[in-house]
């Protein structure tokens, strides 16, 4: 098979145009991502993942969602339960540690009953931001709590639940963005705490789950770092944070390039977002003009992106044999004790 390039994209409606399967059959994207705009119902759903597949001839192509929980949850009842968000579980875990890890790893077990009978592979969870006091509410109550190990425990029994139900988890947003005055989908969040800050709260979920397979940048400035360069266009913070001091060697997405924290046309954000040493660019709003910008810029698959987009591949296993009902019927008596 052709080498995939190195991108990850969304589609504009509930079933491929002949455009988009002309252009993905033509520029080969490694993986896709589902938004709202293309949930119908179940059958849509599961036929608009295998057109995706079929459009790059590719059978295993990693098919990504944002289902958190709480108001990022992509796919909604009637289709799925509604499930809350991660202060909720913080919440929980707070007066029962216990309780708290096991709700995160159900919620997630549940999402992936949810999302792998559609045949959506990959879920961008855990949410491993660390809010403080006054900070933007774009994480808000997805962030599991103020704690920083307290986030990277939960964080990590959500990404085993996910595992655990034949998924991967993608962590975001490396190296954090819980510090953030403004919302990165409008305006650029520039932080200005130090380094040893920085060190001691925001990276520290991170570091603890350097190990898993996947994480998506942050469009944040850190000055202390690079008081030039949001995160995901950053070398310096590419090379000395997320490899260096995180020790994070897993497959490094971008968050979505169509942001408007990042500055300039869709070419030069992922002219940046490559040249700053992240794996993937991922483009989320389905508007074939700046799809095509993407593709022009990003290379082929090689190298370093290259074992780990393979390591990634050979990451998903089979679900384990829990039983859904008796899954759900333990999660939903947790939370209405909540």
């Amino acid at each position: 098979m052709t080498e995939s390039k190195a991108f990850i994209s969304g589609c504009k409606g509930l079933v491929l145009t002949d455009e988009e399967k002309a252009f993905f059959a033509g520029e080969r994207p490694w993986g896709f991502i589902l938004f709202g705009r293309n949930i119908g119902e179940p059958q849509q759903i599961s036929d608009l993942v295998a057109s995706l597949r079929d459009s790059i001839g590719n059978p295993d192509a990693p098919v990504l969602i944002d289902q958190e929980g709480g108001r990022v949850q992509r796919i909604k009842p009637p289709l799925v339960a509604q499930y809350p968000n991660g202060a909720a579980i913080g919440e929980m875990y707070l007066r029962d540690r216990d309780a708290g890890l096991r709700a995160a790893w159900l919620m997630s077990r549940l999402h992936a009953f949810d999302l792998l009978r559609l045949g959506i592979t990959v879920d961008c969870l855990p949410v491993l931001d660390v809010p403080i006091e006054g900070s933007s509410d774009v994480i808000g109550n997805r962030a599991y709590g103020y704690d920083p190990r307290a986030v990277a425990e939960i964080g990590a029994a959500a990404a085993a639940g996910l595992k655990a139900g034949g998924m991967l988890p993608v962590m975001k947003h490396m190296p954090g963005h819980g510090r953030a005055f403004v919302d990165s989908h409008h305006k650029l969040p520039v932080v200005e705490a130090s380094l040893a800050e920085l060190a001691g709260s925001d990276f520290l979920p991170f570091v603890a789950m350097k190990d898993e397979l996947m994480a998506m940048s942050a469009h944040i400035v850190f000055t202390a770092i690079d008081a030039d360069n949001p995160a995901t266009t950053s070398p310096k913070i590419v090379r000395e944070i997320i490899r260096g001091h995180i020790g994070f060697d897993g497959l490094l997405m971008s968050d979505d390039v169509s942001m408007n924290a990042l500055a300039g046309d869709i070419e030069t954000r992922a002219r940046g977002i490559v040249a700053a040493g992240l794996d993937l660019v991922l483009h989320c709003h389905g508007i074939m003009d700046e799809m095509l910008q993407v593709a022009r810029v990003v290379p082929e698959i090689a190298g370093d992106t290259l074992r780990r987009v393979k390591a990634v591949e050979a990451g998903f296993s089979k679900p384990d044999l829990s039983d859904e009902a008796a899954l759900r019927e333990e999660f939903n008596g947790m939370m209405a004790i909540v």
